[in-house]
């Protein structure tokens, strides 16, 4: 199956999940990140996250326990739709006071926030394996800004559903290090 219709399939799949889990159930999981991850994170490590749309893994709970943790918390931000994804200081981990629409629909800090390249990433995806390949919303703005900054630690955040046997993947996909689920980690990590 081609990445588009894999997509389609994978987004569909985890819309259908997710809702049909019981709103006290949403809650309780991603609370915060697995020890085994924790024990690889620098105490003033930046934390590069995502604010998560409906249907993807929720990254509120890891927002708060990063920030309560003393680390910077980062999220990608586009000065339009045609330009490099980068990563800006979000200082409200508890709102969303600091952030704004941008070109992609997504809530992102404001052009004023400092930017900041982190040590760590927790990113969305569409699909993931259990060898660290991910399917991603199809833009590769993931895999260019990992390419250009080798050496930074990439945790995928996904349902269970999304885990697939195999992905079709190209010579510029970045492989994550790991990908955490609500029911364990997988990858090499």
């Amino acid at each position: 199956m081609k990445k588009p219709e894999l997509r389609k399939k994978l987004r569909a799949a985890r819309r259908e999940h997710v809702e049909k889990l019981p709103e006290t159930m949403r809650g309780l999981v991603f609370r915060h990140p697995p020890s085994q991850l924790l024990q690889k994170i620098a105490t003033d490590a930046v934390i590069g996250l995502y604010h998560a749309g409906p249907y993807e893994a929720p990254t509120a709970h890891y927002t708060t326990y990063f920030h309560e943790n003393g680390h910077t918390i980062t999220l990608p931000r586009f000065a339009s739709n045609k330009s490099p994804m980068e990563f800006a200081v979000h200082v409200d981990p508890f709102g969303e006071s600091d952030l704004v629409t941008g070109p992609f629909g997504m809530l992102e800090p404001r052009t004023e926030a400092e930017t900041l390249i982190p040590d760590v990433l927790l990113i969305p995806l569409v699909g993931f394996t259990a060898n660290g390949d991910r399917l991603g919303q199809g833009g590769g703005h993931y895999d260019r800004w990992l390419a250009e900054h080798p050496g930074r630690i990439a945790i995928g955040l996904a349902w269970d559903v999304q885990l697939c046997d195999a992905l079709p993947t190209e010579p510029h996909d970045q492989r994550l290090d790991a990908v955490i689920t609500p029911t364990r980690m997988y990858g090499p990590f």
